[in-house]
Order: C-alpha cells, then structure tokens, then sequence
C-alpha cells in the first residue's frame, strides 16, 4: 500500500442546514456514487469513474493537487442534520476555460431541496471573500434547465456558448458580472 499525500481537512464551512469542507480521500465512496449516477453523466460527463478505486484516485489525483496549491476546489456538503453526505460543491480550474467554474451535484434523493443552492452559494463566497476570486463562471448543458436556474440565482449571466478542449457538446457559459 503506497502512502497518499492528503492535505489537511481544511477548515470547516456552515449554512443554515449544511456543513462543507473540502473533500478528502474518506469521501470516495460519495465521489463513486455521484459520478456514476445517470444524471451526473448525463449532465456533466462521464469522468472513467467505474470502481470506488477510481473514485478514490480521482480524488487524489484532481482534487488533492487543486486544493493543495489554490487552498479551494471541490467542497463535500454534509447535513447538519443526520451528518449524511449529500453531494458535492467545487470552484475548478477549467481547461478551456479563463475563469474558475462552479460546479455541484448531489446525490438524487436530497435534489430539489435547496441544497445545491445553499451549498453554492456559500461556496461562490468563499471563493469570492477569502480566496479573493473576482469573477466566477458556470458551464451547463443546453438542457440542464434545473442547473441554469440555480445559477442564475446564484448572480451568474449567460454570455456564451462554449465547447471545452477535447469535447464535442456545446455549453452554455455563465459568468458573475
């Protein structure tokens, strides 16, 4: 067994129903099931994520190095409530992209609830207030009209349309103004 580089956990984030802190290696069962939902490939690709293995070195390959040379990235949300991880919420360097892009998705039983909105918020300020981040941007499916609507809540506008580096699906491109 090789040993894993970690970051520490980082500090602890709270909203009203919510505690978020940045994801670690203990989080790849949550990362297995989110990106092998149909919704997450659906919506956001298919990221070669088949065994909780591949979840796990996803996490230590993509993850870990963002948040240990930015301090942000990708952000576990967990219920004050029962403590049951939910889903996930990360502000990610983009090829393709100029601007850092928000991201998040949760598991299909706790959607339509307000958590992606509640933890996305709190982590757009997080990005913006203590990391200092002057603009944020947002890519989402043509037909995802869900996640548009909750990024427009969050204050983005719809500039653009894009296709990143190595893909073929035009996206809708948002940015904080």
């Amino acid at each position: 067994m090789s040993l894993k580089k970690q970051p520490d956990a980082g500090k602890l984030y709270e909203t009203e129903r919510l505690i978020i802190r940045p994801v670690s290696l203990e989080d790849k069962d949550l990362i297995f099931e989110l990106y092998t939902s149909p919704k997450f490939i659906q919506y956001i690709g298919d990221r070669g994520i088949k065994t909780v293995e591949d979840a796990e070195n996803y996490i230590q390959n993509r993850f870990l190095p963002q948040l240990e040379r930015l301090k942000y990235g990708n952000y576990v949300l967990i219920t004050k409530e029962g403590h049951q991880k939910i889903g996930a919420v990360g502000i990610f360097e983009r090829e393709g992209l100029d601007i850092v892009d928000i991201g998040y998705s949760l598991l299909e039983e706790f959607e339509g609830k307000g958590y992606a909105y509640e933890g996305a918020q709190k982590v757009k300020s997080i990005g913006m207030d203590e990391f200092g981040l002057s603009k944020i941007s947002a890519i989402i499916s043509k037909d995802n009209l869900s996640s548009q609507k909750l990024i427009e809540k969050l204050g983005l506008k719809f500039k653009k349309y894009v296709t990143l580096p190595g893909e073929t699906e035009e996206l809708n491109y948002y940015e904080t103004e």
